[in-house]
């Protein structure tokens, strides 16, 4: 098994793990980017971890449109922090992004 094949399953495995209930296009969103070059230093839970919350704030939330409008980063993820949650919770996630957490 190469080792791109295994970090592969891995990342199948962790996003599984974490969110049963992705929907298909997201979870291969997510599993693209997690395998990217700058991720593959990161376990896999954590690679996908980052990779799910980048894609809901990205796809999922006003965040793009709140930075357009002129916010700073830290206030739009701030503003963005429920919906991100919401679709954690539709997903069936088994954890939830903190306020106090970088991601």
């Amino acid at each position: 098994m190469s080792l791109s094949t295994k970090l592969q399953k891995e990342i199948a495995r962790a996003l599984t793990a974490l969110t049963p209930g992705v929907p298909y296009s997201d979870a291969e969103s997510v599993k693209t980017h997690a395998a990217s070059r700058h991720l593959r230093s990161f376990p896999a839970g954590i690679s996908v971890w980052l990779s799910l919350i980048a894609h809901i704030r990205h796809e999922h939330t006003d965040y793009d449109q709140l930075l357009a409008e002129g916010y700073d980063q830290e206030s739009a993820r701030h503003f963005c922090l429920e919906a991100i949650n919401t679709k954690l919770t539709e997903w069936r996630a088994t954890r939830f992004l903190d306020a106090d957490e970088e991601a």
